[in-house]
């Protein structure tokens, strides 16, 4: 439990859209990753708010193959 919510806390951010797509993931899908995409999301969390924007509109390629599955949830949200 404590994980979970130190990830929704972490959600919180300096972008409305970012903050309500990070918000519908963590309902969504944070209960079924498992420990590789809990990483994955964790490598994403790090990322400045325009990064991880641009990466989610699709306007910016993802650094690393390493985030593509989560990624592509948060697309699709």
């Amino acid at each position: 439990m404590k994980e979970l919510e130190r990830a929704r806390w972490r959600c919180r951010r300096g972008l409305l859209e970012l903050d309500i797509l990070l918000q519908r993931f963590m309902d969504e899908h944070y209960a079924q990753l498992g420990e590789a995409e809990l990483r994955q999301f964790e490598l994403l969390l790090d990322l400045p708010d325009n990064d991880l924007w641009e990466m989610i509109a699709l306007r910016k390629d993802a650094e690393s193959r390493n985030r593509q599955s989560v990624l592509y949830l948060l697309q699709t949200i």
